[in-house]
């Protein structure tokens, strides 16, 4: 199982952000200081109840997303983590993330803090190194701080250093992104993200581009830039392991990887979603409304029963994100049918095009059908909607994990007390 802890809050509201967050550089220090113990009171709780329900069960990473997780101190880590100790079963090489902002990580005495509340992966979320983009994008560090935050963190001890970075901005070039990369590079970082810009409903940055005082680049640049920019980190070295993140050997992200291989996940604080065996729900999107669910010690209102139907596009959506591809085996174990035989006509055509390989029971999209993937899983959801809807036989929860792996251990899924809400990060779109 994955622990996933959301973290609410932000020092400012970045343009270009639709996740639930709360910008504590307006508050009073006494308010903002309120608020934080009371959520941290929240998070303590809601993992007790938890821990109640589920007994022990195995957790083989956690990570402390949001927001800006490293606004709190390490004793807020080391509290959460103490807590997951006595109610669960942590693996002992655990992988521990916490996302972190440059400029929150001005104060290098806490790094090492940090690492003795048992974070050993740190993420931090530098976007860009330019410093006018960033101010674009509403960023409020700088390059320097994202250099400097790097730095620190390795002469701290961490060996496990993951940044992220954002591409198709507006204005942005595709001599410029490269040049992001190659700066990115030196750094030094053991695992990369690189997101295309996703204009969110609602954002600063969308009503910008809307009203015509931004523009995006075209998408044929848009292209050439995952195109290029992938080929240059996999000739640095980084394998190139999901459409969006990139790893030197042995550092892809196992907690990310759990959710895209189907592991049941288990997430805490606002607006955070949990899938759990066949049952699936999320937290209300409101700190204060959150903090009253859990303080009554209510259960999720609002459960949803994962059908066969829905695990098994989820299989295809998920497993499509990444380099392995989806298992063949695994399809025909969810639904009786041969993948091949049920979309032969598409799959002849993507292959022909040079979109999708074959190899050793796997079929995975090629760097060119990552660039479509939106609509390659569009056209194979549509197929399968269909064929599902005439002839699907009933689903065993094992399935939805790769043979080569362990199953992951669930009590009773079919019988799983209805338990509480949790999160999982959103997944970047390339069109």
């Amino acid at each position: 199982m994955l622990i996933y802890i959301h973290v609410p809050f932000c020092r400012s509201k970045c343009n270009y952000c639709a996740f639930h967050s709360l910008p504590t550089a307006v508050m009073e220090p006494a308010d903002r200081r309120a608020m934080i113990q009371d959520y941290t009171d929240a998070i303590l709780l809601e993992l007790a109840h938890h821990g109640d329900a589920l007994k022990g069960q195995p957790v083989e990473s956690v990570f402390f997303g949001g927001g800006t997780p490293s606004l709190l101190p390490p004793g807020f880590i080391g509290a959460v983590m103490d807590r997951i100790g006595s109610h669960f079963s942590l693996a002992p090489k655990a992988e521990v993330t916490l996302e972190a902002n440059p400029e929150s990580l001005r104060d290098r005495k806490l790094l090492p803090d940090y690492l003795s509340a048992g974070v050993n992966r740190l993420s931090i979320g530098i976007q860009s190194l330019d410093d006018a983009t960033l101010r674009l994008l509403g960023r409020p560090h700088k390059a320097m701080d994202s250099m400097q935050a790097v730095f620190a963190a390795r002469e701290a001890g961490f060996s496990n250093i993951s940044i992220d970075l954002m591409w198709g901005l507006p204005g942005q070039s595709m001599k410029q992104w490269l040049q992001t990369l190659k700066d990115a590079l030196r750094l030094g970082p053991d695992h990369l993200s690189a997101y295309a810009l996703t204009l969110e409903p609602g954002t600063s940055l969308e009503k910008d581009c809307e009203n015509g005082l931004l523009s995006l680049p075209p998408e044929r640049d848009q292209g050439i830039m995952f195109m290029e920019g992938a080929a240059l980190l996999e000739a640095n070295g980084f394998l190139h392991y999901e459409i969006s993140n990139f790893a030197r050997m042995g550092f892809q992200c196992r907690h990310n990887t759990g959710y895209w291989e189907g592991a049941d996940y288990l997430g805490l604080g606002p607006s955070a979603t949990s899938t759990l065996g066949e049952r699936r729900w999320t937290n209300p999107a409101n700190l204060k409304i959150w903090q009253e669910m859990v303080a009554k010690g209510r259960p999720a209102s609002d459960v949803e029963l994962l059908t066969p139907k829905t695990r098994v596009l989820e299989l295809i959506m998920l497993r499509l994100r990444t380099a392995r591809g989806l298992r063949l085996k695994a399809y025909k174990a969810m639904t009786g049918n041969d993948f091949l035989v049920d979309h032969q006509r598409l799959i002849q055509a993507m292959h022909e095009n040079g979109l999708v390989r074959i190899r050793n029971g796997y079929l995975s999209l090629t760097r060119s059908g990552m660039l479509v993937s939106n609509s390659i899983i569009s056209n194979l959801f549509e197929k399968t909607e269909s064929l599902l809807d005439r002839n699907l036989k009933p689903v065993k929860p094992a399935a939805l994990t790769e043979k080569h792996e362990p199953a992951p251990k669930n009590p009773a899924s079919a019988a799983m007390p209805v338990v509480w809400p949790v999160a999982r990060g959103s997944f970047s779109k390339i069109s």
